[in-house]
């Protein structure tokens, strides 16, 4: 699968998403359209497709997410990936932009630059926050309907954040954005749960 996404983004930064077909992208990566097909369903499923997290097993989940810190367990997972060793991209072309053959700015501008890219993050977010929201709800210090909520505000707002780290040009650290966006989320856990009416003495 990350054979198909890197063939499939130096056709892209080669020639433009819409350009490219799932055919073309198959045959640069030696595979069948079929497979492509099967593995990413679309062009988009291609770009968003986080290979690490979709396969995800919920065990695995359940390591990876502190519910009880669950903004520092994102930042540590940011932190790690954008520590882990650069993924061989392709050779930069002319007319792109800067550091355009790095890794995540090569993938994360088509979420920001295709609308349909952006449209299959989104939808993408929300299985996340799916996923997100029993893990927080089982703690039993929130509501199914506090953990639902709190839950997408961890995926959509670091999606956001993203956004932001893009749109300055991608030159400092993804963690950076994400620790100062999601700060405030940070007090729903540090911050003493309102008393009961139990509680109150007489």
């Amino acid at each position: 699968m990350r054979a198909i996404q890197e063939r499939a983004l130096d056709l892209f930064d080669e020639r433009g998403f819409t350009a490219v077909t799932i055919e073309e992208i198959a045959a640069a990566a030696e595979v069948s359209p079929s497979s492509v097909y099967r593995y990413f369903g679309t062009k988009e499923g291609i770009i968003v497709a986080d290979v690490e997290f979709d396969s995800m097993s919920p065990e695995a989940l359940k390591d990876l997410l502190d519910p009880r810190d669950p903004v520092g367990s994102l930042l540590r997972a940011v932190r790690a990936y954008e520590a882990a060793p650069e993924r061989t991209a392709g050779s930069e072309g002319a007319g792109q932009a800067p550091h355009v053959d790095r890794s995540p700015w090569r993938r994360v501008r088509y979420f920001f630059a295709e609308p349909s890219v952006r449209m299959a993050v989104c939808a993408t977010l929300d299985r996340a926050g799916q996923r997100i929201a029993p893990l927080i709800a089982a703690t039993g210090e929130l509501t199914e309907t506090q953990a639902r909520v709190i839950a997408n505000a961890l995926a959509f707002g670091y999606f956001a954040a993203l956004e932001q780290w893009y749109l300055d040009g991608g030159n400092r650290p993804i963690a950076d954005y994400v620790e100062e966006g999601l700060r405030p989320l940070r007090s729903i856990w540090s911050a003493p749960h309102p008393p009961s009416d139990h509680d109150h003495s007489a």
